[in-house]
């Protein structure tokens, strides 16, 4: 018998193309059925049911976060996997998938086991991503076949590129073999080496070294080109630029196996920015113009660009309170990520609801081969219920994370997770529903 019944008039579920009223029936873990209608009066239920009456708000599969930092092993300052969980919870995100450049590195499967033990009483689900080099050095590949035993969904050396296109061809070839994908870091570090922002008339006129865009679009076109010849599926990592976007586009109309993500910053923010020298505005890569938001926003709206991914990156204090360029890399974005999406692609018309929640939720568990149904019996009972006209402003004294540092802190947005269900449980509530 059903333990939790969720029930409203806009379910939208993109693993099936499903758009209209539902009633959701979630017994233990797993979703026991779905029926194609909203049910206005719950009192025939049985007391002992949790009932929830989503109204017109929209009920989705859990959200997933296919790029996400978690910092631990080794910094556990900044965050950790249980703070990490609670804010993707918050956020809307049911699972998450953690990138390899922890202390140590995820390069074997001792700290895959570990990662994913910690993770299994968290307020989400944790895919562990692995390295492709060991250490993300760059020189020896890592333990890949061991870490697909143990558990790993993708490899990736995020963080830092792998300049040996050999190396990057064997590891590939590897992934191939167990049938993984490979994510790239798309960056040429020769081009990028001390560059901080993007390299354009802002840096310019700031006096600050910069990292172009074609430090990003070699890179790209290199693992496409690798991807072609060995036969593996690529997916390139926080795309930026508007010569990146065309060459995916091009690569998929040849039919390659190629996908993208896209940040909420780099469809958000632009280098102009950079004169209010806020340490939260260095990412890598950096943001940039105008025309490469546009190109971002127009390879999300003609599908180009598959998902939507955060690339949670938290800093101490400490590490980013400092002059502009000594301030590392990296800023939060669980918590903000949903309402940045739809605040600038959903309620400005580029991109109908479905459409985002599909690149928030089916098509990374499509390219991670993640085993998520949609709203299927039996699938499982990952839930997230969003208010799409709620007004908030970020305020970092409400962050899960353990971390500070987003430039978004102050933005008023529009579209907020108001509830979270991971194995069929409430692991986030912002308001009680009517």
């Amino acid at each position: 018998m059903a333990e939790l019944i969720i029930t409203g008039n806009r379910v939208i579920d993109p693993y099936n193309g499903y758009s209209g009223p539902g009633t959701i029936h979630i017994s233990g873990e797993s979703i026991e059925r779905f029926d194609p209608e909203f049910i206005s009066d719950l009192g025939e239920f049985e007391n002992n049911v949790r009932l929830i009456n989503a109204g017109d708000k929209i009920v989705s599969p859990g959200l997933i976060d296919m790029h996400v930092h978690l910092r631990e092993p080794g910094r556990e300052d900044e965050e950790t996997i249980i703070s990490g969980c609670e804010a993707a919870a918050a956020g809307g995100f049911t699972a998450i998938c953690c990138m390899p450049n922890t202390r140590p590195v995820i390069d074997s499967q001792e700290v895959v086991r570990f990662i994913r033990s910690r993770a299994q009483y968290a307020a989400a689900r944790v895919f562990v991503i692995g390295a492709i080099s060991r250490g993300i050095a760059g020189q020896q590949l890592a333990e890949i076949g061991d870490m697909v035993d143990a558990g790993i969904v993708a490899i990736t050396d995020d963080g830092k590129s792998v300049m040996d296109a050999q190396l990057m061809r064997n590891g590939m070839e590897y992934a191939k073999m167990f049938g993984i994908p490979v994510i790239s870091h798309a960056e040429d570090m020769n081009l990028s080496r001390g560059g901080k922002v993007n390299e354009g008339y802002q840096a310019t006129v700031l006096g600050i070294k910069g990292i172009p865009s074609v430090a990003e679009d070699i890179i790209v076109a290199r693992d496409i080109y690798l991807s072609k010849f060995t036969g593996t599926p690529l997916h390139i990592a926080h795309i930026s630029t508007e010569g990146s976007v065309k060459l995916v586009r091009q690569a998929k109309e040849e039919g390659l196996r190629i996908t993208a993500e896209a940040t909420p910053h780099h469809f958000t923010l632009t280098d102009d920015l950079l004169k209010t020298f806020n340490t939260n505005l260095i990412v890598n890569p950096p943001i940039r113009t105008q025309r490469d938001i546009d190109a971002v926003k127009e390879g999300l709206r003609d599908g180009t660009i598959d998902c939507i991914a955060s690339d949670h990156a938290p800093h101490s204090p400490e590490e980013k309170d400092v002059e502009f360029m000594e301030a590392p890399f990296g800023m939060i974005g669980l918590e903000t990520s949903l309402g940045l999406s739809l605040t600038n692609l959903v309620h400005t018309g580029l991109l109908p609801i479905e459409t985002l929640l599909k690149k928030m939720t089916a098509q990374p568990a499509k390219i991670l081969s993640l085993p998520y149904q949609g709203f299927k019996s039996g699938a499982p009972a990952d839930i997230t219920i969003i208010d799409l006209n709620l007004e908030w402003k970020v305020d970092k004294a409400e962050f899960k994370s353990k971390s500070r540092n987003s430039p978004f802190i102050g933005y008023e947005l529009k579209g907020k997770a108001v509830y979270t269900i991971c194995k069929g449980e409430v692991v986030y509530a912002e308001s009680h529903i009517t």
